[in-house]
């Protein structure tokens, strides 16, 4: 049965430089466990082209967002923030991603961060699409940001989701889903403790590949194929058969992105 499942990764980075050299065939084992929907998040600008390539190789799978990550928001964040609204004028993505606040690398670009992660979810709104949030040791600024453009037209994915329940509540007080991904699987991760506690309904799958990699990778690359591992887990946690989270979070990923 479980050849017929069909899950979603909606958040994975197929053209990182870890793929250079075997890029298809992760794609292959990925499609023969069952993942048919790859999202693709944006970093910059660097990284478009690539991403349309991979569109074009695989039309019925892969689909794209486009954003300035936050670890990329630098002093020429305006060009490459101009860079995106030209994209999003020009054609349809399912998403504006990954944008947030990442204050584990660097502090001192919070005050940019913060004004790019605004200005991305107005655009958002204006062409009422899903955010993916990317936030790293930033809960309170992201919360802060979502808290003044809250609205009903405000909704998305709270990628990579390693809050606390408090903060998980909060999350989807914004219409956020929760991304789970490999951090789940991890002895530390801590999330497994209150996921229980959240109606499935909220949850959405994803790998982050090439990073975060689920037990027993973890530590090694990520790649799409595993998100089957993250799926695992949840069942566990659920106490769901794999067939009903598997379709529960595919149902849920097309809620946010309409597809």
């Amino acid at each position: 049965m479980e050849t017929n499942l069909i899950f979603t990764d909606t958040h994975t980075h197929l053209y990182s430089e870890e793929f250079a050299e075997d890029r298809a065939e992760m794609i292959e084992r990925a499609l023969e466990k069952g993942v048919k929907r790859f999202f693709i998040p944006a970093i910059d600008s660097s990284y478009t082209q690539k991403m349309y390539d991979l569109e074009k190789q695989y039309p019925d799978n892969i689909f794209l967002m486009m954003g300035l990550h936050p670890c990329y928001v630098k002093e020429n964040y305006e060009a490459e923030l101009a860079l995106v609204e030209a994209e999003l004028a020009k054609r349809k993505f399912t998403a504006i991603g990954e944008i947030g606040i990442d204050l584990y690398w660097d502090k001192t670009t919070l005050g940019i961060q913060k004004i790019a992660f605004q200005k991305q979810i107005q655009w958002a709104k204006k062409y009422k699409l899903p955010i993916n949030i990317h936030c790293r040791d930033a809960f309170d600024e992201i919360f802060e940001v979502l808290e003044l453009e809250k609205s009903p037209e405000l909704f998305g994915i709270f990628h990579c989701f390693s809050g606390t329940y408090e903060q998980a509540l909060q999350a989807i007080s914004y219409n956020m889903k929760l991304g789970i991904g490999g951090v789940v699987t991890f002895k530390n991760g801590k999330i497994d403790q209150f996921l229980n506690q959240i109606d499935i309904k909220h949850i959405v799958l994803e790998t982050d590949s090439p990073y975060l990699a689920p037990v027993p990778h973890r530590g090694k690359r990520n790649e799409s194929s595993y998100v089957k591992l993250v799926a695992e887990k949840l069942s566990e946690i659920y106490q769901l058969p794999i067939e009903e989270i598997a379709r529960i979070t595919t149902e849920n990923s097309r809620e946010i992105f309409g597809i």
